[in-house]
């Protein structure tokens, strides 16, 4: 009777687990990871709406990110596509291949995979010029952000929306995820007076919209007047995190490896406009922080006294590679988030900035001002009050009071332009 039973039981578990695989690769996709499945803009473009690109002469903006559920990458499945004909490709600050480090120029060259030209977006070339687009009818935007304002690729977007509208091309954006969710919007609105390409236009530290959602705004609260389309993903809910899908996430810059990354970077990538390392040259950027003159366990044990959620922060030591720092033993913390959605990055990030400028009034620096007398702490944080208050000595909550009211503008006015 034993044995009759454990047989019966095994018998139910392994066709359990045959039926459990077979639901789950029954369409190719969703192997080894869980989560809630989400139809990418180029998969809606080349399964539902081909037709807006069929017969035309096709530009390509992309990079490595560029890839449908099965990571193919969207340059190949244009090329390879009988009824696609693409003509050009362009690239954001890392390259279309993301082969290169932050600030560096691409110069421009010929795609080996496709024989296609590649022209950089990234340098000495913001926004295409009339002759890059010469061989172009429509152009496409197909880039996974990060949910933070100084992300430089929607600016990328924003200047080629504006060479588009210029010569009269329309423009199609395929949509992707907020990493971050679409939910959360925090931090100050950008000062109009320190617009840069860390941050064009009055938008806060972590936005909470799409690529596409952007793409509408920027089209008409900023008079680009484009002639824009954006390629809707199916089944992405605002309330997800990149983790909550079923994709796989391809790193958008060679720091910005994990999802991981991208949750802490509104708050975390401040520490750039500091001599403090954020952690580049390093295996994580943004999650490390330190510098050699800090006391790594006093540092974590402030911080964790201030019992900020969804985060804690364990002391830890680290040799940057490149970078600030690069080559020198260093000390600080490792930001560990415990509630991804309780967690606050951009408070998180005032707050280390606060504490290490208040602890270390001797070697803590914010990065040299320019000759208008703007740090580059000031373009990351998108004002220069910030900065004059955290050297007065206002609290956080104090500085994040000050910006609650161009926030809630804001949240008003991004209310018109979600399409989730």
């Amino acid at each position: 009777m034993k044995k009759w039973f454990v047989m019966v039981i095994t018998t139910v578990l392994v066709l359990s687990s045959l039926t459990a695989a077979l639901t789950t690769n029954a369409d190719g996709k969703g192997k080894g990871k869980q989560g809630k499945q989400v139809k990418l803009g180029v998969e809606v473009l080349l399964d539902e709406q081909k037709d807006l690109i069929e017969g035309q002469k096709v530009g390509l903006i992309t990079n490595p990110t560029g890839v449908d559920q099965e990571l193919n990458s969207i340059v190949d499945l244009l090329h390879n596509d009988p009824d696609v004909n693409l003509t050009a490709l362009y690239g954001p600050e890392h390259g279309v291949r993301g082969s290169a480090q932050a600030g560096e120029y691409v110069e421009f060259y010929i795609d080996e995979e496709t024989g296609l030209p590649v022209y950089s977006l990234y340098g000495q070339t913001r926004k295409p010029t009339p002759e890059m687009l010469e061989n172009v009818d429509v152009l496409l935007f197909d880039i996974q952000d990060v949910g933070t304002r100084f992300y430089t690729y929607i600016y990328t977007m924003a200047y080629a929306m504006e060479a588009a509208a210029e010569n009269d091309i329309p423009f199609i954006v395929l949509d992707r995820p907020n990493p971050i969710s679409g939910t959360k919007v925090e931090g100050p609105v950008l000062d109009p007076e320190y617009s840069s390409f860390v941050g064009m236009y009055p938008i806060p530290l972590r936005h909470g919209m799409t690529v596409g959602e952007l793409a509408r705004l920027f089209n008409e609260e900023f008079e680009i007047g484009a002639d824009l389309t954006v390629v809707e993903m199916d089944g992405w809910k605002r309330n997800m995190y990149y983790d909550d899908t079923s994709l796989e996430f391809v790193l958008p810059s060679p720091n910005m490896p994990t999802v991981d990354t991208a949750l802490v970077y509104p708050g975390a990538a401040l520490i750039e406009g500091t001599n403090v390392s954020e952690g580049r040259g390093t295996t994580k950027p943004f999650e490390l922080i330190g510098a050699p003159f800090i006391n790594s366990t006093e540092l974590a044990a402030e911080l964790n006294d201030l019992k900020l959620r969804g985060v804690t922060f364990r002391a830890a030591s680290f040799t940057p590679v490149f970078s600030k720092h690069s080559g020198q033993l260093s000390h600080g913390v490792q930001l560990h988030v415990t509630d991804q959605k309780a967690f606050s990055p951009v408070e998180t990030g005032l707050h280390l900035v606060k504490t290490i400028h208040d602890n270390y009034p001797e070697d803590f620096e914010f990065r040299a001002e320019n000759s208008a007398g703007v740090s580059f702490f000031d373009l990351l944080i998108g004002n220069g009050w910030v900065r004059d208050a955290i050297e007065e000595g206002q609290s956080v909550k104090e500085i994040k009071a000050q910006w609650q009211d161009d926030l809630e503008q804001f949240k008003n006015t991004r209310e018109q332009y979600l399409l989730y």
